[in-house]
């Protein structure tokens, strides 16, 4: 049984859809080891700065990306609360995958004696 939880939806709706890009999750990723600049954030892609600058403004607008202010600099920070959103949204679904993983190896356990019996190993 699944059990709601009081998640606010339209943020966990923005923070999937931010989520959903390969290059935002590479940012994040990057993120994770430290504060960045747009250009250093840019580096690893070939992609122009407004380009990596439009992947920012929906990674801050989801909640996921702060930036700060240093000199002229803007370094961009992670802010994982929307990730422990998703994360306890996703925790609420734990006892489905455990139960579906135990019956598959109560399955595989059921096969291992046949598989022995027919001398493959």
């Amino acid at each position: 049984m699944v059990v709601a939880t009081a998640i606010d939806e339209d943020r966990l709706s923005e923070t999937f859809a931010a989520l959903a890009n390969p290059t935002r999750r590479a940012i994040l990723a990057r993120l994770a080891e430290g504060g960045a600049t747009v250009n250093d954030l840019a580096a690893p892609f070939a992609m122009t700065l407004p380009a990596i600058s439009k992947h920012i403004k929906v990674l801050e607008h989801a909640g996921l990306v702060t930036r700060g202010h240093r000199a002229q600099f803007r370094p961009c920070a992670l802010d994982a609360a929307p990730l422990r959103e998703v994360s306890t949204w996703a925790e609420q679904y734990r006892p489905v995958w455990e139960a579906r993983f135990d019956r598959m190896q109560d399955y595989l356990a059921r096969l291992e004696p046949r598989r022995k019996g027919d001398g493959h190993r």
